[in-house]
């Protein structure tokens, strides 16, 4: 069983931590700048070791490193367990700059190493049950595909949303990278993209917390929407949103010459997944693959099999980084108001297949 060090016991670790046995994984240490937080998360999951990032990283039996730091740690961590030897899978982004991202790449590539990135939802029984309905011509040819986040954003509900607003964050950022794995993921690379970004406040409100009744600023485009072209032929329209209240319309819905699909929240991984045919009849499709629970950490898992068995992994350091191009030309795009074109291109990830078995 591979060994996995964590760095960063925020909220998000809990779910690979609980994970862990199931999916094939083991971890052997965690780590954190509050170090009494690690230890707590190390007690809770039975995990043997909370040590500095320092210690966890020179740890001689772990072959990689999950790293669930705020996104501006993202690359000098990862960049840290690469030099280290380590194999890396960051959370989503994977990382604030484009430069940033491609340094991790190159690095990892220069010494035999992986790179692995949330989101892995896309593995999902949802999404893969929706690639087998779209390979087997459900709704004939693909033209056309909406994604559509609105929110009036996270400042009611999150305690210290401040850094929401930053660059860096914003819709776009926190949860565009569910939306365009998914995409990415059925349909391959982006060529173009064109779009028009705003703030519709210049500060928002803390709801919740000690922090209740303060404002903080917005330093960052707070609507996006755009234009995707993919090399595949298809278009698809984009909006992520935390200025406007969400209404009756679909997250993300596939339009195709013979019906179209209606597919589920790429924030999850089951289902409900409908295709509507030329008829205007409505069918709510069965999900026909595994995983349709919260499994976060199948990515992570996909990845320590896949080096094991010296194969390519699915949640890979070239899909999120094309994600990340993806996001930064569409904020470009908007601030010159023309098209903006990709320079990288990614290899569709394939089927999770029968991964999965042997996974689960």
């Amino acid at each position: 069983m591979t060994r996995i060090g964590i760095v960063g016991t925020g909220n998000i670790s809990g779910i690979y931590l609980e994970n862990a046995a199931r999916l094939g994984y083991e971890v052997l240490a965690v780590s954190d700048l509050d170090l009494e937080r690690a230890q707590a998360q190390a007690t809770q999951y039975g995990v043997p070791h909370a040590l500095s990032v320092d210690d966890l990283l020179a740890h001689p039996d772990i072959e990689i490193v999950l790293n669930l730091t705020i996104p501006a740690a993202h690359g000098p961590i990862a960049l840290r367990s690469l030099e280290a030897g380590k194999h890396v899978y960051n959370e989503k982004p994977l990382a604030s700059t484009l430069e940033e991202a491609k340094k991790m790449l190159e690095r990892a590539a220069q010494k035999g190493l992986r790179v692995g990135c949330a989101p892995d939802t896309f593995l999902g029984a949802g999404f893969q049950s929706a690639r087998e309905q779209l390979k087997g011509g459900i709704i004939g040819q693909p033209v056309h595909a909406s994604a559509l986040m609105a929110s009036v954003g996270p400042e009611g509900w999150h305690p210290d949303p401040s850094f929401f607003f930053q660059p860096g964050a914003g819709p776009l950022f926190d949860m565009g990278p569910y939306y365009l794995t998914a995409l990415i993921s059925l349909f391959g690379s982006v060529s173009s993209v064109f779009a028009t970004v705003k703030s519709t406040h210049t500060e928002r409100t803390v709801g919740s917390g000690p922090k209740a009744g303060q404002s903080v600023p917005v330093n960052t485009p707070t609507h996006v929407s755009g234009v995707l072209n993919f090399e595949s032929g298809l278009s698809a329209s984009l909006t992520m949103s935390f200025d406007m209240v969400p209404g009756s319309a679909p997250l993300l819905e596939v339009y195709g010459t013979k019906g179209s699909l209606t597919l589920p929240d790429p924030n999850t991984f089951g289902g409900p997944l409908e295709t509507h045919s030329v008829t205007g009849e409505k069918i709510e499709l069965s999900l026909n693959k595994p995983f349709e629970d919260n499994s976060r950490g199948l990515g992570l898992a996909n990845m320590a099999q896949a080096i094991q068995e010296g194969r390519p992994h699915l949640a890979s350091g070239q899909l999120a980084y094309h994600v990340l191009e993806t996001m930064f030309k569409l904020l470009e795009s908007g601030e010159a108001g023309k098209l903006m074109t990709l320079e990288s291109k990614v290899v569709r990830p394939e089927a999770l297949g029968e991964i999965a078995a042997r996974v689960g």
